[in-house]
């Protein structure tokens, strides 16, 4: 693009020294126990966000200096990633050395501002992405690093474009803050609205309205008998699979109804609502996956498979509209559910995400459980359950990785209003989260602003209308 004619284009290798990085045998301890040399790694600028850095997560010794390709680097030094990723850029604030996934420029003069090549690269990633290469990953070579072109200004001219660049981005860093303070505020807005709706404090001018409101306890008896249905029928449809038909209704003994929660040290409910725990909703169920893992005679078919990558990456706040998928032979091996089945995850990293599936399907063993819900509870029940989620990873029963096992999602203690009230606490939950969303989105609109400012600032620096 153009610039003053008192500026001129030229190359960093050669304004700069470019030089790479390395590293030791991480196996030896003596290239790193003790060791007082800082040692950066990407990693070490993943969210970082301020201009100047000293060190790294670790140290090497003078050995692990000397064992490897890495190079020492004096203050001043722009260090810049040049794979894993590309783009992210700081200032050493004292000697430094850098792994292989560094290429760094040092200015050959003291006319060339390491403030004013650092804002370069932070307006221009994509400039740096465009000269990369690579399959798996891009990376920057030491030869095409020195080829990344840079309008330079007179000295003086850089000084006073660092300081403009700095001020305006002090300003927006005020607003940005502000932004943040908000979505923190609106993340605890919804936490507490949640909290209070569930604890019958939402309704509580409702109830004070509706005064012979059927109370829980009726609801509960429904669901019971409902829930005894439910499991004669999977039962019955499991006996004429084996074309075992029964001769007499002996295996209804079998049934075993659940068991009350106990009350002890729990809170006070309003009184036309009741403690039950989720077995006494529903029958808890959990998936079954075909085994072996990965086996294409299963996997990848046209018949939808819910995991909980799909429950956790959908972004519909209730209904899970996309899956993976298994082939006919996975299906035989998995469980089929319909759609409007109530879904948790209870196991891996996001543990206790509920989600309504509004898909047929097969759910995955040991990672999803699903209960089978009257469509008004599905909802409230999800409100709940989110209120939830910090509480159930920290009690997770897992070994190799956190998991709810079966027993502990029966034994999750729900506070359950009646019918109706359920149908008012929901309206009030999405009345005041309606709010929150509007609030959000106006947030995001001025986020994405800075942004755009942000670079606008950066690119009109470099085109010289900062002089």
């Amino acid at each position: 693009f153009d610039i003053p004619s008192d500026w001129t284009w030229t190359t960093l290798g050669e304004i700069t020294d470019v030089v790479g990085g390395g590293t030791t045998q991480t196996k030896d301890p003596l290239n790193f126990d003790d060791g007082s040399i800082p040692w950066l790694t990407p990693a070490d600028l993943s969210g970082y966000t301020e201009k100047y850095i000293g060190k790294g997560a670790r140290h090497i010794t003078e050995k692990g200096l000397n064992t490897s390709s890495a190079q020492m680097m004096p203050a001043g030094t722009v260090l810049f990633t040049s794979r894993a990723p590309v783009g992210y850029v700081a200032i050493a604030s004292n000697d430094v050395c850098t792994n292989q996934g560094f290429k760094s420029f040092i200015p050959k003069t003291k006319t060339i501002s390491p403030d004013y090549i650092y804002w370069w690269f932070k307006g221009h990633m994509e400039l740096s992405e465009s000269f990369s290469n690579g399959t798996t990953f891009l990376e920057l070579s030491g030869a095409k690093a020195k080829q990344l072109p840079i309008p330079i200004a007179p000295v003086d001219q850089q000084q006073r474009i660092v300081e403009e660049i700095e001020k305006q981005f002090s300003r927006l860093d005020g607003a940005v803050a502000n932004l943040n303070r908000v979505k923190a505020n609106l993340k605890r807005y919804k936490a507490a609205v949640l909290k209070a709706a569930v604890e019958g404090k939402l309704t509580e001018e409702w109830r004070k309205e509706h005064p012979d409101v059927e109370p829980a306890e009726e609801l509960l008896r429904r669901i019971l008998t409902e829930r005894r249905r439910k499991w004669e029928e999977t039962e019955l449809a499991k006996m004429r699979a084996r074309e075992k038909e029964p001769k007499c209704n002996e295996w209804k003994l079998r049934y075993k109804e659940p068991t009350a929660p106990n009350l002890d040290d729990l809170p006070n409910l309003p009184k036309t609502w009741t403690y039950v725990n989720l077995d006494q909703l529903s029958l808890v169920v959990r998936g079954a996956s075909p085994r072996p893992a990965g086996d294409p005679k299963y996997f990848g078919g046209s018949i939808p498979w819910i995991t909980v990558g799909d429950i956790t990456k959908d972004k519909n706040i209730f209904l899970l509209e996309t899956s993976s998928s298994v082939t006919e032979e996975g299906k035989a091996a998995s469980r089929f559910i319909e759609a409007g089945t109530f879904l948790i995850t209870n196991s891996g990293a996001t543990l206790g995400v509920p989600k309504i599936t509004n898909i047929a399907g097969c759910i995955n063993d040991g990672s999803v459980a699903m209960l089978y819900l009257e469509e008004q509870i599905k909802f409230y029940l999800f409100y709940f359950l989110t209120t939830l989620t910090k509480k159930l990873r920290s009690i997770n029963q897992g070994a190799a990785q956190p998991n709810l096992n079966t027993t502990i999602v029966r034994k999750i203690i729900v506070p359950l209003p009646s019918k109706e009230e359920q149908l008012a606490i929901i309206s009030e939950i999405e009345r005041y989260l309606s709010i929150s969303r509007e609030v959000l989105d106006i947030v995001e609109v001025n986020s994405q602003r800075t942004n755009r400012l942000c670079q606008s600032i950066l690119k009109k620096a470099f085109s010289g209308y900062i002089r």
